[in-house]
């Protein structure tokens, strides 16, 4: 079923051990380095800021809709310029490959920078301003495909086999945790345009226009120090790899597309993963549109989308470190994920639908249903991630998870697309989560899972 397994010429490490009878389950020549944490702060911190920027405008969709006119559809589209930015990615995933992680995180880094500037000019021209916002967020999308893909890379060139998905886990859930941060960050510095809740006067429009621009002075020069501090230190790669698959030989550029695009297996957990992930990307991302009509108001709205992101990603590093822990587990732990996932998605459209189902709606069955849809979900792109490149390694890590991140993109941008022109009746939305989560499990349930990676390390470095 698909393309055949990696040779035994493609797994052969360049580097060999010493004896052949060594215990040591690292290779002799095999080093990690202190600075490696280093490395993941400064990558996962552009991520942070990366998914702030992406879902600023959602959280805030009724404030921005009364500062700069924009309309629903509007807001659906500054969303959309994420999964947009991902056209590029070959560029991105190429850079990666020939010139290393340095290269390509500076080019996304200096245009996470040129956009957080061009949407920070305060012109009293809206419609120049709103084109310039719009402009910005694209750009902001541009440095998506390097920092949505590049995790498994930077964990496997950086870290030891037992810290890998660990590793992977930071890097590529830092930016769901700036999308997380964006929920609490806008309502709470950004008042709403009618406070019924508090009781005080509405605000006027050049106040809200004030504290959205506050927002974007800081997510600017936020962006502007991680830009500075990865110009002066970030490297590619160690001196010494860190383990026999970091420092194996792979593929080339063309030849990896190919064994990608010919593997039906890993199409199928590509797939997967790029409906599951994709749809509930595009969902978060209006939230606020999607609880409105419960009566949730943009401040509950953002705390249900905080929690939901921030609990996935603790989930998500907490079984990272348990598969790091016992390896060969990742299908299982992707199949419990995505059953959960299923359930509460479930749980949350029936409930929507309460004059339908007649189920109770309360404000705690709503955070808890949308809470563990997050959960479940966002938790499972590190494992995702990892059981990618096991399945088609010695592909390399970057090329592999840019595949995937561009599918999964798409498929949010389908979404997106479809909502320009539905903006109004959502519940079309919340059925769209439910069938990703059930279609993905099937797919992973009737998948074939292969370890190829892990036998390099596990056997061929004693």
């Amino acid at each position: 079923m698909g393309a055949a397994s990696s040779t035994e010429a493609e797994r052969e490490p360049l580097l060999a051990p010493t004896s052949a009878g060594t215990t040591n389950s690292q290779p002799v020549n095999s080093r990690v380095y202190g600075r490696r944490w280093l490395v993941l702060t400064l990558f996962s911190l552009l991520a942070l800021m990366q998914g702030m920027v992406w879902n600023f405008w959602g959280p805030i969709q009724n404030s921005a809709v009364k500062a700069y006119g924009f309309t629903k559809s509007d807001i659906a589209v500054l969303v959309l310029w994420g999964p947009v930015g991902f056209f590029p990615w070959l560029l991105f995933m190429w850079l990666m490959d020939k010139k290393g992680l340095r290269a390509s995180l500076l080019l996304s880094a200096f245009f996470m920078l040129l956009g957080s500037a061009m949407r920070s000019i305060p012109l009293t021209d809206l419609h120049l301003r709103r084109w310039l916002i719009h402009g910005g967020q694209f750009l902001n999308g541009l440095a998506g495909p390097t920092i949505m893909s590049a995790g498994p890379y930077l964990s496997t060139t950086w870290f030891a086999p037992d810290q890998r998905a660990t590793a992977t886990a930071v890097a590529s859930l830092f930016s769901y945790l700036g999308g997380a941060a964006s929920f609490i960050v806008g309502p709470l510095i950004v008042p709403a345009p009618n406070n019924s809740q508090t009781g005080a006067a509405p605000p006027s429009t050049a106040f809200i226009r004030n504290r959205i621009q506050l927002v974007l002075y800081a997510e600017l020069a936020a962006i502007g120090l991680f830009f500075v501090a990865v110009l002066l230190y970030f490297p590619s790669r160690p001196p010494v790899p860190p383990s026999v698959a970091a420092a194996s030989q792979r593929l080339s550029y063309r030849s990896s597309i190919c064994r990608l695009l010919s593997n039906f297996r890993f199409l199928m957990i590509a797939l997967a993963y790029a409906v599951s992930t994709g749809v509930i990307g595009g969902w978060s991302g209006v939230l606020d549109m999607v609880l409105t009509p419960a009566n949730v108001s943009q401040v509950d709205a953002g705390w249900i989308g905080f929690w939901s992101i921030v609990g996935g990603c603790v989930f998500g590093i907490a079984m990272a470190r348990f598969a790091d822990s016992i390896r060969g587990m990742l299908k299982l732990i992707l199949v419990l994920m995505l059953a959960g996932a299923s359930l509460s998605s479930t749980w949350f459209t029936l409930t929507c639908l309460s004059t339908i189902t007649h189920l109770p709606v309360t404000a705690a069955i709503l955070y808890t249903s949308c809470i563990l849809v997050g959960i479940f979900v966002n938790s499972s792109v590190p494992i995702f991630f990892e059981l990618f490149i096991e399945t088609v390694y010695p592909v390399p890590e970057g090329v592999t998870c840019g595949v995937v991140t561009f599918l999964g993109n798409l498929a949010t941008g389908l979404l997106l697309f479809f909502l320009t022109f539905y903006p109004t009746n959502l519940s079309w939305l919340n059925w769209c989560v439910t069938g990703s989560c059930l279609f993905s499990l099937v797919l992973v349930l009737f998948f074939r899972e292969s370890y190829d990676r892990l036998y390099l390390d596990v056997f061929v470095s004693v």
